[in-house]
């Protein structure tokens, strides 16, 4: 079937993700009226991730399309916009919003990060097998299949995405062998449920207080961090010059461009090193080392990180940070662009194997975070370094402030390390809920 949209050239769809952004900061900007209640409710970086969905939904653009020839040739297509964003700007923002990073302070965030991050881990870990469970008691051929085709070796790969990354994902598909004829299934349910859960938070943080209320939460590691930055960036702002711009832009793409030339040596070399492990299982831990994703995103973090502790921070008083916010908002945009709304009843199965799911993931997250009182911070980043990895987590860390990004990337950078273990422990058990 012919599914090519309105708007197929990507400079015209570029084009209309950024009016769409334009409508979101100028309607968040008005403070009386209608908009001032609707912002109230609904934050800013939710629209700015919702109006492209509706773009796509209605038929305007499309991340993937497919044309049919008049003799009956199909051609799939795709749009690069997500690729440049994530793989460009999303390495660009995190140097720019890491250039002022106070590490000692990020630490001193203290032990409830973690805590909160392995709460969502284990949250995936059992989520799926309970899913399984309350799935069969209504509808036991959703969660049927032998062999290949058993649901549970294709839930695996959404425990390796949901707690590592598309590294880890595409281990567990070759560790369990599921059928790869029916994979775009379990990849539509990632891209749906994933997106879901991703607006839910993000329709959260503008309720952060309140939700901080109610966990009792202490906030004060997270305040003093974002009080200092902000105090640092108020004591070196000035009037950014032309020459300070070009310099931010070489700060930002020159990292970029050796985070790609780092990645593009240590992935090949570390895979062909994961490659030589005799244990299969073992091989399959450790896939996500052969990652050019993952060595590009830690490479640049790296680096800015190294540039915090030079005079290149002072490039924050320039609008460093700013620059970084733009790109991070493009990112959201191009990831709103790939989630049809209409895709949810498409097939309802398996989506509500992964609402159950994601559901029992964010309650028990609630639960540690109300037992421990962490702030909402660490629920949100928590889980988003885990469902979404490196491109959502600094996304989500970024919008309580832009200095927080780098909590968002190294709790997503540690998914990547226990990603597949742990999704092998997921399936295991799914495995036995499947056949009980």
């Amino acid at each position: 079937m012919d599914t090519t949209p309105i708007f197929t050239d990507d400079t015209i769809v570029f084009g209309l993700l950024m009016l769409a952004l334009g409508f979101v900061f100028i309607t968040e900007s008005i403070k009386t009226g209608f908009w001032s209640k609707f912002y109230k409710i609904v934050p800013g970086l939710f629209m700015a991730y919702m109006v492209p969905a509706v773009l796509t939904t209605t038929g305007l653009i499309s991340p993937d399309w497919t044309t049919v020839s008049e003799t009956g040739e199909i051609t799939e297509h795709s749009s690069n916009l997500y690729y440049v964003s994530s793989r460009y700007l999303l390495p660009a923002a995190l140097v720019l919003m890491t250039l002022s990073i106070d590490l000692k302070a990020v630490f001193n965030l203290g032990w409830k990060a973690l805590v909160m991050f392995f709460a969502g881990t284990v949250g995936i870990i059992i989520g799926g097998p309970i899913a399984i469970l309350l799935i069969a008691s209504v509808s036991p051929e959703t969660v049927g299949g032998v062999g290949p085709d058993a649901v549970w070796r294709g839930l695996s790969t959404l425990a390796g995405s949901w707690i590592g990354g598309g590294a880890n994902q595409t281990a567990m598909l070759e560790i369990y062998g599921y059928n790869q004829a029916k994979y775009g299934g379990m990849v539509f349910v990632d891209i749906v449920v994933a997106n879901i859960w991703m607006a839910i938070i993000l329709i959260g943080i503008g309720k952060r207080n309140r939700i901080n209320k109610w966990l009792n939460a202490d906030t004060s590691s997270i305040e003093e961090l974002k009080n200092k930055m902000s105090t640092f960036s108020e004591k070196v702002k000035r009037n950014p010059s032309l020459t300070d711009i070009m310099i931010i832009c070489a700060i930002a793409f020159g990292t970029v461009s050796i985070a790609h030339l780092s990645a593009n040596f240590l992935a090949p070399s570390f895979e062909n090193i994961v490659n030589n492990i005799e244990s299969p299982t073992t091989k399959n831990i450790f896939t996500f080392l052969g990652s050019k994703f993952f060595w590009m995103i830690s490479v640049a973090t790296l680096i800015a990180i190294l540039l915090s502790y030079t005079k290149a921070k002072n490039y924050e008083g320039a609008g460093a940070s700013k620059f970084g916010s733009v790109f991070i908002y493009i990112l959201v945009a191009s990831i709103g662009m790939k989630m049809d709304l209409t895709m949810i009843f498409d097939n309802v199965g398996l989506i509500a194997i992964g609402i159950v799911w994601m559901t029992i993931h964010a309650l028990l997250l609630m639960l540690i975070a109300k037992l421990i009182k962490a702030p909402y911070f660490f629920l949100a980043v928590g889980s988003q370094a885990n469902v979404g990895g490196a491109a959502s987590a600094p996304i989500v860390a970024s919008a309580f402030h832009p200095s927080l990004a780098t909590v968002g990337v190294l709790l997503a950078v540690f998914g990547y390390a226990v990603g597949t273990i742990a999704a092998i422990g997921c399936t295991i058990l799914m495995e036995l809920a499947a056949i009980s």
